[in-house]
């Protein structure tokens, strides 16, 4: 997203090994940087990767994997993931535990909905959010809104956007509005 106060881009990646594998990977690369040097908070770098498996068809998975962050560093992670997509729905949530000092909790959520406005376009929306603790502190240390509301057409999207971001146990808010644009791969 080209936003008032910084550039955002983020990367979602979620594959199935192979068509009927019980292991998937779910990867997530964030990328923020602030417009004025000045401005330090939001300037961050995150990229959590987990592999998952199944557990049945409902869309329940095990999931372990990793999170390399500018800010806090490196940790391993732990936890459940439920996933669903159709053509109209996306629906990815996921709740797991950091390894390591902070011994993070955290809570993410990716939810789009895409009905058709006709047989060329659909109207695209998004609603990403995570909460994040650290029960080693008892307080919270991220948390994000993340808002798309916009239109697609075949593997473009594009519309505006609104990102609500709060940092540290003061959760000390750094909010971002723009326009934003989307390709699906």
């Amino acid at each position: 997203m080209f936003g008032h106060e910084r550039l955002d881009f983020q990367l979602v990646f979620k594959r199935n090994f192979t068509p009927q594998s019980k292991f998937s990977l779910l990867a997530i690369a964030v990328f923020s940087e602030n417009y004025t040097k000045e401005k330090r908070i939001g300037d961050s770098m995150v990229i959590p990767f987990q592999v998952n498996y199944a557990l049945g068809k409902k869309g329940f998975s095990l999931a372990a994997g990793a999170e390399a962050n500018s800010v806090a560093g490196f940790g391993t992670t732990m936890g459940f993931t439920h996933g669903f997509a159709s053509k109209k729905w996306l629906a990815i949530s996921v709740l797991n535990y950091q390894f390591g000092e902070s011994k993070d909790v955290k809570l993410f959520g990716l939810y789009e909905f895409k009905p058709a406005i006709n047989e060329t376009w659909s109207f695209y929306s998004r609603l990403q959010v995570v909460y994040n603790y650290s029960l080693a502190e008892s307080a919270h240390n991220r948390s994000f809104l993340y808002l798309r509301a916009g239109l697609k057409k075949g593997q473009l999207g594009f519309g505006l956007g609104a990102n609500f971001d709060q940092y540290g146990p003061a959760k000390i808010a750094r909010d971002n509005y723009g326009v934003f644009t989307r390709w699906e791969f």
